[in-house]
């Protein structure tokens, strides 16, 4: 497996030339990607998860959720364990956690163990999903800190453009249990190189205590208030168990800000949002994520319960918009450098809901080439155009010295309105209980779905267009920040600003 992190290599940083940052980039790649492909794959399995365990919309909305609702109310807590611990330490443990609850989900005999158990999946997605980026700017030396940051973010593209092929391909072939085992030998081998060739790292200046109260609350919050959208609409509003999950929920959120407003050393700085721009871009990713978590959640139920798809075919549905942000983000993020973010961020939102619009045309007849390969090329160049101006906006609105915190922020505001969007969306376009398994009342509710998912961009981009501006002084430009972005969840996870030293080696400023 090559050399071990030599002393010298621990003491000036890594080189991207050198066999342990290879292996260190190959770790980092290979982790963060077991998080990202897991968060989309599982959505090819829901039809064959939903006919084994003869379950309802809500249990096969839970499987989704149920991973989103921890690792969006853990992942800021989990940055600030790996600033104060040990990054390798915490990614690594986040790895193993991962591991042991996809053997979980795998053998899960109900649907709601698997739900329990892909919210433990959760869990180890945030605490090794922080680490992976500020891991390789800790690690490598300025000089080839630029280089490893650009491999880690096209090789990583890569793995989301096979992940849902072999999804895909392990449901068709075998089992949907085989998506998560899948996961152990991939682990394994992670955990291996990292441990072996991953230089440990801190940052000095980490805050003496973590927010695990407000870690807490926004996790309840997000799971009282999600429990009670679910079930609200088969259940009704007023009964008591939704009533009190929807109150609860909410109390939990409210608390959950004051004491972000008190406490010595939050987790989310409200004073960020003080910037109108900030606030704003946030905003739009709230409208434009939500929209599509929603229409992706629910895309491949009506690719394979109402026009024939294998899960395989669903599964590489989507492949031309990965190829289309593989090729054209980085150069989205150039332009958005020298023009500023309004434009793109105006028009992208707009391109990105006509193509969802088109999604109507998807029924039980037609060809992939007439239905949705014209929808999904529309959708991807909005995606390719919105996601990288989006980033460096959220960047430049914050204080250079909270730019990895602005951006962990804006990538959790994605997380978190997916979840709501999944929790609200189906019952909003007359969805309900088994109407997944009854293709022609599914197929309505899908058609009124996507429409809905378009206006939400629409409203997106004209928000863009209102509050959107280039601030003086931004540093866009820089070229680390012009990631190949291609997860559909969330928007990248940005770099940040030149890090300072720890006393065993590189360090870096706090996510």
């Amino acid at each position: 497996m090559g050399s071990a992190v030599t002393a010298s290599e621990a003491e000036s940083g890594l080189t991207f030339s050198s066999a342990s940052g290879r292996w260190t980039v190959a770790a980092m790649v290979l982790g963060s990607a077991m998080a990202s492909i897991d968060a989309t794959v599982v959505g090819i399995a829901l039809p064959a998860i939903g006919r084994e365990f003869n379950a309802g919309l809500a249990a096969l909305q839970w499987v989704v959720i149920g991973y989103t609702l921890t690792l969006a109310g853990l992942l800021l807590v989990a940055g600030a364990l790996g600033d104060r611990y040990g990054r390798r330490r915490v990614f690594v443990a986040g790895v193993v956690w991962f591991a042991v609850a996809s053997l979980l989900c795998a053998v899960a005999p109900t649907a709601g163990m698997l739900v329990a158990m892909r919210a433990l999946q959760g869990v180890g997605a945030a605490l090794l999903t922080p680490g992976s980026l500020a891991i390789l700017q800790a690690a490598f030396a300025p000089a080839d800190r630029s280089r490893a940051i650009g491999a880690w973010s096209g090789l990583g593209g890569v793995a989301t453009a096979i992940g849902p092929f072999v999804g895909g391909w392990l449901v068709a072939a075998g089992s949907w249990r085989l998506i998560f085992l899948i996961n152990l030998p991939l682990a394994a081998l992670v955990v291996a190189m990292a441990l072996r060739h991953v230089p440990e790292s801190r940052d000095r200046n980490a805050a003496p205590r973590i927010d695990i109260t407000g870690g807490t609350l926004v996790t309840l919050g997000l799971v009282g208030l999600t429990y009670g959208l679910i079930q609200g609409p088969g259940t009704g509003w007023t009964h008591p168990a939704v009533l009190t999950s929807v109150v609860g929920g909410t109390a939990a959120l409210a608390g959950f800000l004051a004491w972000e407003h008190r406490a010595a050393t939050p987790m989310l700085p409200l004073r960020l949002f003080r910037s109108v721009q900030f606030s704003a871009t946030n905003a739009i990713t709230f409208i434009v994520y939500g929209a599509l978590g929603g229409a992706l959640f629910l895309l491949p139920i009506q690719l394979q319960q109402v026009s024939g798809y294998t899960p395989l075919q669903s599964g590489i549905a989507l492949l031309p918009v990965t190829i289309i942000m593989l090729l054209l983000s980085a150069h989205s993020g150039a332009l958005a450098a020298r023009i500023g973010p309004r434009v793109q961020m105006s028009v992208g939102p707009v391109l990105v809901g006509a193509g969802l619009a088109l999604l109507v045309r998807v029924g039980p007849d037609g060809t992939y080439a007439t239905q949705v390969l014209p929808a999904v090329i529309v959708f991807g160049l909005g995606l390719a155009t919105t996601v990288a101006p989006l980033t460096s906006a959220a960047l430049n609105a914050a204080p250079a010295h909270q730019a990895g915190i602005a951006s962990a922020v804006n990538n959790d505001v994605a997380r978190a309105a997916a979840l709501i969007a999944v929790a609200v969306l189906p019952a909003a376009a007359g969805i309900t209980g088994g109407d997944w398994q009854q293709p022609a009342r599914f197929s309505t509710g899908f058609h009124t779905a996507v429409l809905i998912c378009a206006a939400l961009c629409l409203a997106g981009g004209l928000l863009a267009a209102l509050t959107i501006r280039r601030l003086p002084g931004t540093v866009a430009a820089t070229p680390t920040r012009h990631l190949v972005h291609c997860a559909l969840d969330t928007p990248p996870a940005a770099p940040v600003s030149p890090p300072s030293t720890t006393g065993r080696g590189p360090g870096s400023l706090r996510r």
